[in-house]
């Protein structure tokens, strides 16, 4: 119970891996800001949530629109002990058809809201000299990714800018971790319009949020600068790291391509 009096802010919490880490907190008595868009979807999670005895404190944002990444800022009042910036999008396509407004909102999602919340939260932290900062990467962030090319362009910064901030801030009492999962079974597939996708044809291979999740928390309670969670993923990165860029990017072409095309490319 030693945790009853601390915060965890987590965005993008109530659905796949943000909603099952809301859930690990909430058993370690952590009270809970959750922020997502949709105030209904809200009001659900925090019933949920709520069973565990802790307080829930909802918060609808958009956080692609960076005036409500700063007025989410402005609105929490509450110490917060734990950010984590879970909340992320993509989109599936090739990059010259995809429509450049929606791209542009994920990368003031996945990077500039994550900016802004951390920017923010750390100098809070800071000055009472703890707390830690859980960033939803990806092993996206480090494999070139055609068919989701933005996507995978602004996890890696998510990889780079956690690093980095974790070593400026060393001696600060804050800790940064980056989760990187690979594949998991969650909505992101179907809001980001890849069902077509030969990787997420194979349901047997995605990882169960579940455990991402757990992977992540454990991670993050013990102070580690990252976690791949899944073996298979963590081989995909190792053999990535041993191949040239161009033939890494040549791989993830082959297995995020349409099906069909792949079929029709098959006919004689």
């Amino acid at each position: 119970m030693e945790n009853q009096q601390k915060t965890a802010l987590i965005t993008g919490a109530t659905s796949g891996i943000g909603k099952e880490l809301a859930k690990l907190f909430a058993n370690d008595h952590y009270n809970l800001i959750i922020v997502a868009r949709s105030q209904h979807e809200q009001e659900n999670t925090a019933a949920e949530l709520e069973i565990f005895g802790i307080r829930v404190q909802t918060i609808a944002k958009d956080l692609s629109d960076m005036e409500q990444a700063r007025a989410l800022c402005a609105e929490v009042n509450t110490p917060v002990d734990v950010l984590v910036n879970d909340a992320g999008m993509g989109v599936y396509g090739l990059f010259k058809d995809n429509d450049l407004e929606r791209e542009l909102s994920i990368i003031h999602l996945n990077i500039c809201s994550l900016v802004i919340l951390t920017k923010h939260f750390v100098k809070e932290m800071a000055v009472r000299g703890e707390g830690k900062v859980l960033n939803l990467g990806s092993v996206a962030g480090k494999l070139p990714g055609p068919w989701q090319a933005v996507y995978h362009a602004t996890k890696a910064f998510v990889l780079s800018f956690t690093t980095a901030i974790r070593e400026e801030l060393k001696d600060s009492g804050i800790t940064f971790t980056s989760l990187m999962p690979g594949a998991t079974d969650t909505d992101f597939f179907n809001k980001a319009g890849m069902q077509n996708s030969k990787v997420v044809q194979d349901k047997e291979a995605l990882s169960d949020p579940a455990d991402v999740a757990k992977d992540g928390y454990n991670a993050l309670m013990a102070g580690a600068d990252r976690v791949i969670s899944g073996f298979k993923n963590k081989a995909q990165v190792n053999m990535s790291n041993l191949m040239p860029d161009s033939n890494v990017a040549h791989t993830m072409y082959e297995q995020q391509k349409p099906v069909e095309q792949k079929q029709q490319q098959q006919i004689p």
